[in-house]
């Protein structure tokens, strides 16, 4: 949970997947009372850029804040520590360690520094105000896809217990959160108690009335409970509309290649499903696998503006050492993947653009973030144009003009 820090000073940077800032939410919170000054940067290692990027910003801290106790932890971390141990003050924790409170009290010990007068005197990484609480439902994937590398760093998946999952929902309500959202590495997976993913959104709508509006973080494409979850977004009012997608291509021969259990042509059934009952989509796209050739990267082209997703997250492929990917023949030179990124990122843009002009003048409901800035259930944001509304408010609003990606508004 994301608890006031009065008596110690702890900060924390994460880079990568938002499961990466919660995480390190929990470390702040755990290691309150054990030790005054610290602070905490969970890395990321899924691309090259990310894992280098991490490294850069270690040193930056540590440089800027000298006796400081850094403690260093993440895939990045964990895959290559020796990235890390060289720098002075500088602890790493793996990613097996990183929940473990006698993990930090251990490398505290055998430290040879005294940190009581530690201070920190330059972190320039502020941490947003959420006004929606994640709550992490399991941990780790069995799946072997080629280009995976942290699936290799995080382990098997692990399902929390689903009286943890209420009780952090409970607590989340209890702190002002109307909106929460499930998440984990691959939530699609989730399976504890004979509990599946459908099954714990139904249970928590029905045991915390609380919430007011419920999401899910990205899903395998490849998972029955697409479908049990579609149809409880057309019961369920408080589930929202809109989901995302870890599709990475839409060409089933490079789906192939990738090791991924999808096609696409689940993918078009999965649209159309949706298309039914309102249902939005963003993906995930991996640009320039290995392989990709032209005619194979046409495919996704065509499955994108068969199926009109509202968003698409793409990146050009990183090889990542020790995956199969890594040294697969015909690798895409890196200007045909950014080139690439960009012809699906616009083109996807466009379908959003479309599909925010049919929604103005529509009345919508909303989750108000900062600054009367919002979100709708399709994850757009909305400009409020009235007095300002308290974050966290969950209200109805009336779409009145598009400017730029977002929705201009007024209060219904």
């Amino acid at each position: 949970m994301q608890a006031e820090n009065n008596k110690n000073d702890i900060r924390t940077l994460s880079f990568g997947c938002r499961l990466n800032s919660l995480e390190a939410e929990k470390i702040q919170s755990m290691l309150c009372g054990v030790i005054n000054t610290a602070i905490i940067i969970n890395t990321c290692a899924v691309t090259a850029e990310g894992e280098r990027q991490s490294g850069q910003a270690v040193r930056k801290i540590a440089r800027e804040n000298p006796g400081v106790p850094l403690f260093v932890t993440g895939c990045a971390a964990t895959r290559n520590p020796a990235l890390f141990t060289e720098i002075a003050d500088t602890v790493v924790i793996p990613n097996s360690e990183k929940l473990r409170l006698g993990a930090y009290i251990d490398a505290i010990a055998a430290m040879p520094c005294n940190f009581s007068g530690a201070q920190i005197v330059c972190f320039n990484h502020s941490t947003p105000k959420m006004s929606k609480q994640f709550i992490q439902v399991q941990n780790g994937c069995n799946h072997k896809c080629a280009y995976c590398v942290t699936r290799l760093l995080r382990g098997a998946a692990k399902s929390f217990d689903y009286r943890d999952i209420l009780s952090e929902a409970h607590a989340a309500i209890r702190n002002g959160f109307a909106e929460i959202v499930l998440t984990g590495v691959d939530i699609a997976s989730y399976a504890a108690d004979g509990m599946l993913i459908s099954d714990v959104c139904r249970a928590l709508l029905r045991d915390e009335p609380g919430i007011r509006r419920l999401r899910l973080s990205s899903m395998d494409p490849a998972s029955p409970e697409i479908f049990k979850i579609m149809d409880l977004m057309a019961q369920e009012p408080r589930m929202m509309r809109h989901m995302h997608l870890s599709m990475q291509s839409g060409s089933d021969t490079v789906l192939r290649s990738m090791g991924r259990r999808h096609s696409a042509a689940l993918v078009k059934k999965i649209a159309e499903h949706g298309r039914a009952i309102g249902c939005t989509f963003s993906w995930d796209i991996i640009c320039g696998f290995p392989g990709e050739t032209d005619e194979l990267w046409a495919q996704t082209m065509n499955l994108v503006r068969e199926t009109r997703p509202i968003k698409v997250h793409a990146f050009p492929f990183s090889p990542r050492p020790d995956t199969p990917a890594f040294d697969m023949p015909h690798q895409i030179p890196r200007d045909i993947s950014k080139k690439r990124v960009k012809e699906i990122s616009e083109t996807a843009a466009q379908f959003r653009m479309e599909f925010m002009q049919r929604k103005r003048g529509q009345t919508v409901q909303v989750l108000v973030e900062e600054n009367n800035t919002a979100r709708d259930q399709h994850d757009i944001a909305v400009k409020i144009s009235s007095p300002e509304i308290p974050a966290r408010t969950v209200c109805d609003v009336v779409l009145t003009d598009i400017k730029g990606d977002a929705f201009v508004a007024t209060a219904a």
